[in-house]
């Protein structure tokens, strides 16, 4: 069983969700449902689950200057 929420995510996301065909989206939805799970299936707070997801970006070469372009992309 399934619920919609509302998550506020950086416009330029929300276009390239939208722009995204239908099976897209369906793999974005359901990588961001495991993701929320995982986040919130924890005893850990969400503070420590966004430093761990940020401690795996940087080791795996993701630099605040990639990330603003990522999200400057069109």
């Amino acid at each position: 069983m399934t619920e919609q929420i509302t998550v506020s995510v950086y416009s330029k996301v929300a276009n390239a969700y939208r722009g995204a065909s239908d099976s897209e989206r369906r793999k974005l939805d359901l990588l961001v449902n495991l993701r929320l799970r995982e986040a919130t299936g924890t005893c850990r707070s969400l503070q420590e689950v966004m430093e761990e997801l940020s401690r795996n970006a940087q080791q795996r070469g993701l630099t605040p200057e990639i990330l603003r372009s990522i999200l400057d992309e069109e």
